[in-house]
């Protein structure tokens, strides 16, 4: 059964950070701004949580058992102590803890960029197959063109005024693309707050 009072404690929080940014009163913003720091402390709590449970629940475990996962499990561990180990010792801040952490994390993300490429090339050219239309057609050849735009083979374009003002054309159209995607994260996370506010969606009852 879905507790009521668990119900009207959101909907009244809601209610009062949403006005708090609407109608900027002093005894508003002293009860959103305690609230706000509740939650951010809440969600790094979470945080903490999930990463415990990622490292003792899942790689931990993984050790214990035999198989080719261990392998991966042992690499993650020693990467996160010695992050970790940097991170407390050093300080977020300090220059070389920075250094450590960006040779971590872009490695992964040039992994999890080119992986995105080959999936996006692979999907066109399955639509290609099932949709043989001008629709699959366009999508195909925009994946072909903005690849071989952003590998670096047209580097010789400075050098070329005409084909560089076509190039940053080019450019434009996937910060269109992305502008569209962030209007529509914002009209869905618009929607799901006020059904939360009207009580419609209860994510936080049991």
């Amino acid at each position: 059964m879905k507790s009521p009072l668990s119900v009207l404690v959101a909907i009244l929080s809601g209610l009062v950070v949403l006005a708090g940014y609407f109608f900027p009163f002093p005894v508003l913003i002293a009860i959103r701004t305690p609230m706000l720091d509740w939650a951010v402390t809440l969600a790094g709590i979470a945080g903490m949580v999930a990463i415990i449970n990622l490292i003792v629940g899942v790689h931990l475990k993984r050790l214990r058992e035999a198989g080719s996962k261990r392998f991966f499990s042992i690499v993650v561990l020693i990467t996160f102590l010695m992050v970790a180990g940097f991170g407390f010792y050093l300080g977020p801040a300090d220059p070389k803890f920075q250094k450590v952490v960006t040779a971590v994390q872009t490695p992964i993300e040039t992994s999890l960029m080119a992986l995105l490429a080959i999936t996006l090339t692979y999907s066109s050219l399955k639509m290609l197959q099932r949709q043989r239309n001008w629709m699959g057609l366009v999508f195909f050849l925009s994946v072909i063109l903005f690849l071989v735009i952003n590998s670096g083979v047209l580097a010789f374009s400075a050098e070329i005024p005409v084909l560089q003002d076509l190039l940053s054309g080019f450019h434009q159209i996937p910060a269109a693309g992305a502008r569209g995607i962030l209007l529509g994260i914002a009209l869905g996370s618009l929607a799901t707050g006020v059904r939360i506010l009207i009580g419609s969606d209860k994510p936080y009852s049991g």
